[in-house]
């Protein structure tokens, strides 16, 4: 264990030993470790915590070296995930079409914790999506994101007690400045200019929903994070909070200029030494119009664990998941993981009160139990299946059901 030494101490060489891909050069940029500093115990523990979040690391340890009196040698070994992965994914759409999503992403591009990639999906329709992050292209606190998404699936619309099935397309392109503060506060922000086309396809239909909108959108986005995780391989431990706010701007005979906001928080607690506490509570509002487009969703894959794909909407949202995973297979590259869980969640009606939340006509509880397969040399290669089942008010006849993914929940 390495204790805290006096002002006196200094560090006279500091290497990194261990990184294939990621750059010597620019480790050296981003870490508060250097020579010829004070050795300060703090300083090293908060660059061990830094890099063990970076997707090319798996781990990262230290170790100091004495040379001579007051002296010291300072090592950092890391161990580098493969950080070009490609994702494959497969699900059933809401008219049981069989779905598919294939990409190919570098979370380490030119070694310098960039990522870059994209996506290609058929669920009836084509989408695609282009990507890229830099957190540290200009400097040790300043990045840059751009995003490219031409999307289209079919989603239910609700409306009086009815609902209609649309072709949903979001031709988006984004650009936010990204900025961290320090170790655990950062924020992003930006523009989104995107279009939005609604084509009716089947269901329901009513005089004050039109068959076909074409809207031309912007939206003002904000991501503050505050981030205190510490990561031992599979193992997570500690608190996180995401912020998002988004301001819309539109004009149309549909929608107004509407502001939608959330919080995610994030606790992660070790448990003996196979086993991680994990717990995720959201809570958002937005605009409180009785529309038929509101922007929270109910669905297997984004909130409650079966439940069904898009099967309701609301203009608010809370929503609490817990979990328990225990390890039952750890060697050198592979973890297998077990888990029982509990997602519950509730929601305000479009044009709805406050009150909606604490509705029982609203509570939806789905427990279950999973697998996990976790490749620790494989950055988020976590292959999870969830089982869900309704222990209170199923949606649309929905009892339960499988679900499937890459990575975990959350």
């Amino acid at each position: 264990m390495f204790c805290n030494y006096g002002q006196e101490k200094r560090i006279s060489s500091f290497k990194i030993i261990g990184n294939k891909k990621l750059k010597t050069s620019y480790l050296y940029k981003i870490l508060s470790t250097e020579s010829g500093i004070v050795l300060d115990s703090a300083t090293i523990e908060k660059d061990i915590v830094f890099l063990k979040r970076l997707p090319a690391v798996s781990h990262a340890y230290f170790e100091v070296k004495k040379e001579k009196e007051n002296v010291f040698e300072v090592q950092f070994i890391i161990q580098e995930n493969f950080s070009i992965i490609p994702e494959l994914n497969f699900w059933t759409t809401t008219n049981k079409q069989f779905a598919y999503k294939v990409g190919l992403y570098d979370y380490n591009f030119s070694g310098r914790n960039i990522t870059l990639g994209g996506f290609y999906q058929n669920n009836g329709f084509d989408s695609y999506g282009i990507n890229f992050r830099a957190p540290n292209l200009f400097s040790k606190k300043w990045g840059l994101a751009i995003h490219h998404q031409n999307w289209k699936s079919e989603e239910p619309l609700y409306f009086e007690n009815n609902s209609a099935n649309y072709l949903y397309n979001n031709i988006s392109f984004e650009v936010l400045a990204l900025h961290q503060f320090n170790l655990k506060n950062s924020i992003d922000f930006g523009l989104n200019i995107f279009r939005e086309k609604y084509k009716y396809l089947s269901g329901a239909t009513s005089p004050s929903v039109p068959l076909f909108l074409n809207l031309d959108k912007a939206l003002l986005k904000i991501v503050y994070s505050y981030n205190s995780l510490n990561y031992n391989y599979q193992y997570v431990s500690g608190f996180k909070s995401v912020f998002f706010a988004q301001y819309v701007i539109t004009e149309n005979d549909f929608q107004n200029n509407f502001l939608i906001a959330w919080n995610d928080f994030f606790y992660y607690k070790r448990l003996g030494s196979n086993g991680n506490w994990a717990n995720r509570l959201r809570f958002g509002l937005a605009s409180n119009e009785e529309t038929p487009f509101a922007p929270f969703a109910l669905d297997n894959n984004v909130n409650l664990r079966g439940v069904g794909i898009l099967v309701d909407r609301g203009t608010g949202s809370f929503v609490l998941n817990t979990e328990y995973r225990h390890t039952v297979y750890d060697k050198n590259w592979l973890a297998i993981q077990t888990n029982v869980f509990s997602d519950i969640g509730s929601w305000r009606n479009p044009g709805g009160e406050l009150s909606d939340f604490f509705q029982n006509k609203n509570l939806r509880i789905y427990s279950g139990f999973g697998l996990r397969f976790i490749s620790k040399k494989i950055y988020n290669a976590t292959f999870r299946i969830d089982y869900g089942f309704s222990v209170l008010n199923q949606k649309n006849n929905s009892k339960g059901g499988f679900v499937f993914g890459i990575g975990q929940y959350f």
